[in-house]
């Protein structure tokens, strides 16, 4: 069986809002893995789905830039190791010019990207700084009506698309709200099948649905599906600047379909391994006692 670590059960209350020794025995019960604890945890109590991981691998920035007739735009993420650097201005003037030639070459893939004078740049800056600094992703978005948002501290940026009608204000706004509720996907139909269908076993395991005849229970958790596909649809979620219309509404009367949106938050995706330097010494001299 794992050990579990106080880091661990701190990070399990953070994202439930659980007590501790309910978050150790769910840790002991799923041998360590906090995903699995949280999916267990939902199943037994009801839970609604728990705050994401907030450990991430990298610091950085996330940047865009859209051409001046909103045709196309580029998004792209670079990453230092510490937020020191990410405000340095050295590193800031990398990224800009990295953007510039994404932004001029119209590229997306990081190798063809760097493959040149930006690679030499890359190397320079991490022999001045100290620190490494990764090119991690760059997208590309063209086509239709394309605008971009970029939060203050330069941790998330959202490029949206839209078909057939509306302005840059309205893609604007619209990436401002994918920032800011970060989505799923854009209708509920695009929801990945086995995300839903790990969400009925979840809710078909949770405590009211025992004992219940099965079409009550299968009644309830469509119910509950249909919740579930609304809030992580970015037409069906209300508009953060107005909560009293719908985000697909809000286009739709504009005469626009939204017809892609990309998001990047610095790091997402990437956990980076937190040392308990506490812990580390007390099972160091708990080991050197036994020998």
């Amino acid at each position: 069986m794992a050990a579990i670590s106080a880091s661990m059960v701190k990070e399990l209350r953070e994202r439930t809002g659980l007590g501790m020794m309910e978050c150790k025995k769910a840790l002991n019960e799923a041998d360590g893995d906090v995903e699995v604890a949280i999916e267990n945890l939902r199943k037994a109590s009801g839970l609604k789905a728990a705050k994401k991981a907030g450990r991430t691998a990298a610091d950085g920035v996330v940047s865009v830039k859209v051409a001046d007739d909103n045709s196309y735009a580029v998004v792209l993420e670079v990453n230092s190791e510490t937020d020191f650097v990410a405000r340095d201005e050295g590193f800031l003037a990398f990224v800009s010019k990295v953007l510039d030639k994404a932004f001029a070459d119209k590229q997306s893939d990081v190798a063809a990207l760097m493959s040149g004078e930006l690679e030499g740049d890359r190397e320079a800056l991490v022999q001045k700084i100290g620190e490494n600094i990764t090119v991690r992703r760059a997208a590309v978005v063209e086509g239709g009506v394309v605008d971009g948002y970029v939060h203050s501290n330069n941790r998330i940026a959202v490029v949206t698309q839209l078909q057939g009608g509306g302005d840059a204000e309205l893609a604007r706004d619209v990436a401002m709200h994918v920032a800011a509720v970060n989505p799923q996907v854009i209708n509920p139909d695009d929801m990945p099948a086995e995300l839903v269908e790990k969400e009925k076993e979840i809710i078909k395991a949770q405590p009211d649905m025992e004992g219940k005849p099965a079409e009550i229970v299968e009644k309830m958790m469509m119910g509950r599906i249909n919740k579930f596909l609304k809030e992580g649809s970015l037409v069906e979620q209300p508009f953060v600047k107005n909560p009293e219309i719908k985000v697909g509404k809000l286009a739709a009367d504009a005469g626009a379909t939204i017809q892609s949106f990309v998001r990047f938050e610095v790091g997402e995706g990437i956990e980076k391994e937190t040392v308990d330097f506490a812990e580390e010494v007390a099972a160091q001299v708990k080991a050197s006692s036994k020998g």
